[in-house]
């Protein structure tokens, strides 16, 4: 993980990561299931969203790809950086007709008192945080006492030779996705 960065750095760097997913929040659910069926495996969005319970607190929502994922009794709070990415939550979840409050804000600064939320899930979305050690200490603590903090990610692999074949593999899912 990151040491941690000063408010400002974060700042800087959570406006190019809104910037980039503004571009890419159209192509994302393309580019996302690439990923997932190729390299990650396509089972862990639903094994995640299945141990969730009560009032839950999905961190880094994007698109919404998780909503039809989660038990009906759950209730969602959704959080987001990016309005682009957070506009087609918005219509996912009108199309599915789930209730779900969106709302738009940094993962390093969770705007919620302590110990609000039962469940805190993230999926594949700590690697697009600037400083992932303080937005997993935000989360858990707007986790209610034996609260369930659920988190899916990919992390680059420490051994280079990896650390190569994985860039290599997300370089060429770009140019796939582009063409």
């Amino acid at each position: 993980m990151t040491e941690g960065r000063s408010p400002h750095d974060r700042s800087k760097a959570n406006e190019r990561q809104r910037m980039k997913y503004a571009k890419q929040a159209s192509s994302y659910d393309k580019e996302s299931d690439l990923d997932e069926r190729w390299l990650y495996g396509t089972e862990h969005r639903t094994w995640a969203c299945s141990r969730a319970t009560g009032t839950t607190l999905e961190v880094a929502i994007g698109t919404g790809l998780n909503l039809p994922l989660y038990p009906p009794e759950v209730r969602l709070v959704g959080l987001d950086l990016t309005p682009e990415m957070l506009a087609l939550a918005r219509s996912r979840a009108a199309d599915l007709a789930m209730p779900v409050t969106l709302c738009e804000s940094d993962a390093q600064a969770l705007p919620f008192c302590d110990g609000t939320f039962d469940t805190v899930l993230s999926t594949y979305s700590m690697c697009t945080v600037p400083d992932e050690r303080h937005a997993v200490l935000e989360m858990k603590r707007v986790l209610k006492l034996g609260g369930r903090l659920i988190l899916v990610d990919h992390v680059r692999s420490s051994v280079t030779l990896f650390c190569w074949v994985q860039r290599l593999l997300e370089l060429a899912r770009r140019a796939a996705s582009a063409s």
